[in-house]
């Protein structure tokens, strides 16, 4: 089995067995490096690993449209419920999620998650389990201790970490954190969106881990 990728800017992704896709974090409207809208996105889930608008972005009206099960904290799918997404599933780090393409399990992550000034719960990764491949999407956080667990625990094939500085790790870090989890392939993203970020992944050179960078719209099929 195979999952396509593609990458939509800044954290988000569409992940894809050929049957089954998941979109993650779909900031779409109102990303300067978006090269697609969200009416253009299809798919049967939705994950996010926080709240914050970058992440949670238009999860609301793809959700609407396609009918996709949203895949969230606690916090986050009950404040999603009021607003009329009737297909939510919650989870919390620690929790594993069974779906239909695999399974979503719910990791900690060091940052933040409010949405219009509401708690949004504990921000989190996701490891998600697609296409007989396990991807590690670590969303917003700083550096800990604990993703050597996550790496022997889960043992992703690929993980998509936050290089991007300020908000989360940068390049430095996020090279000690990807040699901790040890992947095959590492993708750096929330990098290059605003001015503020890191604007390439040139100093993200972790050890013996291919560095994949991609662009938004770019689609990579991993078998």
């Amino acid at each position: 089995m195979s999952v396509s990728i593609t990458f939509f800017g800044h954290s988000g992704f569409l992940f894809s067995d050929g049957t089954h896709t998941i979109a993650v974090d779909p900031f779409l409207t109102g990303n300067p490096v978006a090269t697609i809208s969200a009416d253009e996105v299809n798919c049967n889930y939705i994950a996010l690993t926080h709240g914050h608008a970058d992440h949670f972005g238009d999860t609301i009206a793809i959700a609407k449209r396609t009918g996709a099960t949203v895949i969230a904290a606690f916090e986050i799918t009950e404040y999603l419920t009021e607003q009329g997404v009737s297909n939510v599933s919650p989870g919390n780090p620690g929790g594993r999620i069974a779906t239909e393409f695999g399974w979503v399990a719910f990791t900690q992550a060091f940052h933040s998650s409010s949405y219009e000034g509401r708690y949004m719960g504990m921000p989190c990764g996701l490891i998600i389990h697609i296409g007989n491949k396990t991807i590690y999407h670590c969303g917003d956080t700083g550096l800990f201790g604990d993703m050597k667990i996550i790496g022997e625990v889960y043992h992703p094939d690929i993980a998509c970490i936050p290089i991007g500085d300020r908000f989360t790790m940068g390049p430095d870090l996020a090279k000690i954190a990807a040699e901790w989890i040890k992947p095959a392939v590492a993708i750096p993203i929330h990098y290059k969106t605003w001015d503020l970020l890191v604007q390439n992944a040139d100093d993200f050179q972790p050890s013996g881990i291919e560095v994949r960078e991609m662009e938004p719209g770019d689609r990579w099929e991993c078998s």
